[in-house]
């Protein structure tokens, strides 16, 4: 079971959208890399759900309940989409400077490599994060 972070700018596709959908697909992927992770993810994989831009913070948790399918806002037809269904919100929301400020945190890919909109999240770093965030890892 992997684990992932997802990243949306909160002014195109905030948090209180995903909570007010239920369930959506995740669409207009359109990095290479960013494509492998959405193919590598399987049904019941969670993501934690992060805001980029003027927040960047992670907010909220989701899951996998469809997996990688092709993305009709594409018209090459070289990407594709996943859907997630919320699973909660982060009590405490996780900034990007309280993780890069964590030592243990960094090898995460989100301190490393800070433009990839959907990245893997080692078990490690899900559980660090997952407290400081004070929300019990689902």
């Amino acid at each position: 079971m992997h684990r992932w972070l997802i990243k949306s700018e909160p002014a195109t596709w905030s948090w209180q959208d995903h909570v007010r959908a239920g369930t959506t697909e995740w669409d207009g992927v359109r990095n290479h890399q960013a494509k492998l992770n959405l193919q590598a993810m399987r049904r019941g994989e969670q993501a934690f759900f992060y805001h980029s831009g003027k927040d960047k913070q992670i907010v909220g948790i989701v899951t996998v309940v469809k997996e990688y399918y092709p993305d009709p806002t594409d018209k090459t037809g070289r990407f594709g989409m996943v859907d997630f269904k919320v699973v909660s919100p982060v009590p405490s929301p996780v900034t990007l400077a309280q993780i890069k400020s964590d030592k243990r945190l960094k090898d995460l890919a989100l301190v490393k490599n800070t433009r990839l909109s959907v990245q893997p999240v080692d078990a490690r770093s899900w559980r660090i994060i997952c407290k400081m965030g004070n929300n019990p890892c689902p």
